[in-house]
């Protein structure tokens, strides 16, 4: 296929494995991943250590001027000069992320962020509204969902492995409490876009998910790009 940039959107709820497949698909296709609610993550992580209420829009938009995050090649996450990798998965940025993502303040600055990369990159992007609001011209566009059940035992083992203490039933209540967030939001609610391909990874292992969106985008666009 002909040399162009391509956006390839990734929507879906918290803890589909969203990150994993996208990245993954990245890698296939030689694009650059953009892991959008990293950024989220890394905002909120900001509000919370200036000892700002995350869910006080007047107080997190006072850090919009001068915050920089970055998405590195090796999958670290740096916020005005800090590597936040690790922290962003925290319980306690997981339980406030969504209030700081219904911002609309904070989602202006951070999506004009993503989309400077998806101007100078072909990208595989995920997120929530990738499909609805930041990239609505996408090449592609992927709706990834699962059961409530299956995404809280996905990520309760990802936080084990992390060292991150949690309960599973912790879990299950805080992805429920986020979905509800992310779906009842005024500006760039969590939604399927008209044109996107639902894939219900449920029951699926990572390459069977990673497979299965790699067979959508070939069938989309007639054969599987490269940048």
């Amino acid at each position: 296929m002909e040399n162009k940039h391509y956006a390839i959107a990734i929507d879906g709820p918290a803890a589909a494995g969203k990150s994993t497949i996208a990245k993954r698909v990245a890698q296939a296709l030689g694009f650059t991943y953009v892991d959008t609610g990293a950024m989220y993550r890394a905002f909120t992580n900001a509000v919370i250590k200036k000892g700002l209420d995350p869910h006080d829009e007047q107080q997190a938009v006072t850090l919009i001027p001068g915050m920089e995050i970055d998405l590195l090649e090796d999958g670290r996450v740096i916020c005005n000069g800090e590597d936040v990798t690790k922290v962003i998965r925290e319980p306690l940025i997981s339980g406030n992320v969504s209030y700081i993502a219904a911002m609309k303040p904070v989602r202006l600055a951070l999506v004009d962020m993503q989309r400077a990369i998806a101007t100078k990159h072909s990208v595989v992007m995920d997120g929530r509204d990738i499909g609805t609001y930041v990239l609505p011209n996408a090449d592609v566009k992927i709706f990834q969902t699962a059961s409530v059940e299956t995404r809280a035992i996905r990520r309760y083992e990802e936080n084990m492995q992390k060292g991150i203490p949690t309960s599973l039933e912790d879990v299950k209540a805080d992805l429920r409490k986020r979905d509800y967030i992310d779906s009842h939001r005024d500006f760039a609610p969590l939604k399927p876009a008209v044109d996107s391909i639902l894939i219900d990874t449920s029951f699926f292992s990572i390459d069977q998910a990673v497979d299965a969106v790699l067979q959508a985008v070939k069938k989309k666009l007639g054969g599987l790009p490269t940048c």
